[in-house]
């Protein structure tokens, strides 16, 4: 089995490509890999607790590497934390990384560009997949997970903090994709085929920030 890493953004996409190649028997995963924004202590972009992100981990039954960076951090830190937490699989065998990217062809490009330089490759199990089949898919399996962000120049405030369920969906402008692939909406998953155990929260305070994105906060639930 190919040894690989699993970019985890603590949402639906990377779930259902955590699940796939799981199924795929193909793959031993050694982490995954997740970029936390230090100062607010929360998943790049997605803007998740980190308490939920390794509570996922933990769920998941897999390790975690969370991979540091600064607010507003640009390409080149991005490119030289990513490159340590690579370097040090690298030396333990991985050979490549798993992403949840489904049809943006330059940030495949970019991914792909900068594993090269490494000796390493990236693995896509949903690219080109139908968008409209493959939240219908992620929903059959099982899969839960809630909108913690969203881009304003598509979706109004009202979609934050909202499951990701069919009215959803329904309700969802034609304009967006159904996966938010464009970056439309953001998602924590809390439930699925591959978890052992949900992961329980509660919503909180919603947020704008850069006078552009909407988030809403997720607050742990000790489930004890």
């Amino acid at each position: 089995m190919e040894k690989v890493l699993l970019s985890w953004s603590s949402g639906k996409d990377s779930a259902l490509a955590l699940y796939e190649i799981l199924r795929s028997q193909d793959y031993q995963v050694a982490a995954l890999l997740t970029t936390v924004t230090e100062e607010y202590d929360r998943v790049s972009m997605h803007g998740v607790r980190r308490v939920l992100l390794e509570q996922q981990a933990k769920a998941l039954g897999l390790p975690l590497h969370q991979v540091i960076l600064t607010p507003d951090a640009a390409n080149e830190e991005y490119e030289l934390r990513m490159r340590e937490a690579l370097l040090h699989y690298q030396a333990e065998g991985v050979s490549a990384v798993v992403f949840g990217d489904i049809f943006l062809a330059d940030l495949r490009r970019y991914r792909e560009e900068n594993l090269a330089r490494m000796g390493m490759k990236a693995v896509f199990p949903l690219w080109q997949r139908d968008t409209v089949a493959l939240i219908q898919r992620w929903l059959a399996l099982g899969f839960r997970a809630v909108t913690t962000c969203v881009d304003t120049a598509a979706l109004g405030r009202e979609f934050v903090g909202r499951e990701i369920d069919q009215p959803f969906l329904a309700s969802l402008p034609a304009t967006v994709d159904p996966c938010g692939e464009n970056g439309e909406f953001h998602s924590f998953v809390y439930d699925g085929p591959v978890f052992a155990s949900r992961i329980r929260f509660e919503g909180g305070e919603t947020v704008l920030r850069d006078n552009r994105f909407y988030y809403r906060d997720l607050i742990p639930v000790n489930s004890g």
